[in-house]
């Protein structure tokens, strides 16, 4: 954090809406170095060249708990593949990153029937194991009905098998993040692929059945369920997880989207298994689209990113419109430092649009504009830089979401901003001069997702601990 080199280079995935567009979903790279001539530009598009992919995160082959390796080993593992699983078609991505950073070039594809034939599909979340194993999460069976699993694969992505043993196994996945020092791992849970894929639907929020709402801690060493917490109504869609960065904190955060809170979770000091409490609860709003009936409007919170020294964690909410910036020196009650509004779906410009009832804010945000282009949609995925410094935020959750919830983001495409952080005293500012507009690419416009960094960012690298 205090001395690793500033990012120079953007990885974007990017989603193609137009299903019918044959070059499909695409990883954008994106010049983020202030000294080059083509700053805040995209630089290179690397396409699929398939339909229906819905890339949505992405991991490496390789990360920092990777490099400790035997006296005797032949070599170093190298941080030079980025993986891309493809949630919609079960497809899954491997790209040469080293070879040139600023043109990454796919060198292998893993077809959906690898997985398929393992009983799991819509890969998700993409760790590397200490091993030289690449692991991702998994959200359904082969049928697309609910199932929390993890597919492995060898450093030379051969498919290994299924990570979880014994009889347990999660109703749902999603995301997942490990300690090997407390030999412990956490995994959350969206919902079956057949429900998501279709979009959200009203009948949904009465009937949540095949979504998810709980935490599933394993046994690291075994691979073997021991824990599942019921976050309850408020925990429903529990999505992002992260552990602290510390590898000897054996505690953490979930956002869950639906209803906006966010739980910290911590591990019992007499025993293995963990407590949550609630710490963050923003409030519904109480909103008229233009029905003539008021309902409730959850925050949907679809990304959480805690900073390297472990000191600030960042909230978003996909449909209020803001990111949100605490103070976790005091993890269990964390602070409110900075709050800014991108966008969202109660923009004061908005017709039709009435907040009948607002607990947090006495009047509707204004619309956002950056270079005179209004920030469709609103936050949604988030990277930070190592340093902590600049926050870069994305507009896209999910094609099918987006194009239920933002129809004008789909039709005039995404973008990417650039949060400035202060470090010292807590507080965000929106970069003026930084946009990249996805709305005139070459096969029309387009949603930008998750972002990464070539040399490893907030959101990959799990630690371990030295003790020599």
């Amino acid at each position: 954090m205090k001395n690793g080199p500033r990012e120079t280079l953007l990885y974007t995935l990017t989603i193609q809406p137009n299903l019918e567009e044959e070059h499909g979903d695409y990883l954008s790279t994106i010049d983020v170095d202030p000294s080059s001539p083509t700053y805040c530009q995209i630089v290179h598009r690397t396409f699929t060249n398939r339909k229906g992919n819905e890339l949505h995160h992405s991991g490496w082959n390789a990360c920092s708990s990777c490099y400790v390796v035997d006296k005797n080993a032949k070599s170093v593992p190298k941080r030079n593949r980025l993986v891309l699983p493809a949630i919609n078609s079960d497809f899954i991505y491997v790209l040469d990153v080293a070879t040139d950073p600023r043109k990454p070039e796919i060198v292998k594809e893993i077809n959906g029937d690898v997985l398929k034939s393992h009983n799991v599909t819509a890969p998700h979340t993409t760790h590397c194991l200490a091993n030289g194993n690449i692991m991702i999460s998994v959200l359904g069976d082969a049928e697309g009905y609910a199932k929390g699993d993890f597919i492995l694969f060898d450093s030379e992505f051969n498919c290994v098998g299924t990570w979880t043993k014994g009889e347990k196994v999660a109703p749902c996945g999603y995301d997942f993040w490990y300690q090997p020092y407390y030999d412990v791992m956490v995994s959350t849970e969206w919902g079956a692929p057949n429900k998501f894929r279709r979009g959200w639907k009203p009948e949904d929020a009465k009937d949540l059945s095949q979504y998810g709402c709980r935490l599933n801690f394993y046994k690291w060493s075994t691979q073997t369920l021991y824990q599942t917490i019921d976050l309850g109504h408020d925990g429903f869609t529990p999505l992002e997880v992260r552990f602290l960065h510390n590898p000897k904190r054996p505690d953490g955060y979930v956002g869950c989207a639906l209803n906006a809170k966010v739980f910290y979770f911590k591990k019992r000091s007499d025993s293995d298994d963990f407590d949550v409490k609630k710490v963050i609860d923003i409030p519904q709003k109480l909103v008229d689209t233009g029905s003539g009936t008021a309902t409730e409007m959850g925050g949907m919170i679809s990304d959480i990113i805690i900073s390297l020294d472990d000191r600030f964690l960042y909230v978003n909410c996909w449909r209020h419109g803001d990111v949100r910036q605490y103070d976790i020196t005091d993890p269990e009650n964390p602070k409110l430092t900075g709050q800014l509004f991108l966008g969202g779906a109660i923009c004061s410009d908005l017709p039709n649009v009435v907040v009948k009832e607002d607990k947090e804010l006495t009047e509707r945000p204004a619309p956002r504009y950056i270079k005179g282009r209004r920030l469709e949609g609103g936050p949604q995925m988030m990277q930070l830089s190592l340093d902590g410094k600049r926050l870069y935020v994305s507009s896209s959750l999910y094609s099918p979401w987006d194009k239920q919830f933002y129809p004008d983001m789909v039709s005039k495409g995404g973008h990417v901003v650039l949060i400035d952080v202060d470090v010292d005293n807590g507080g965000m500012t929106l970069n003026e001069d930084f946009f990249v507009d996805f709305g005139k690419e070459p096969y029309g416009p387009s949603l930008p997702h998750e972002m990464r960094y070539p040399g490893g960012d907030c959101t990959s690298d799990i630690w371990l601990v030295n003790e020599s």
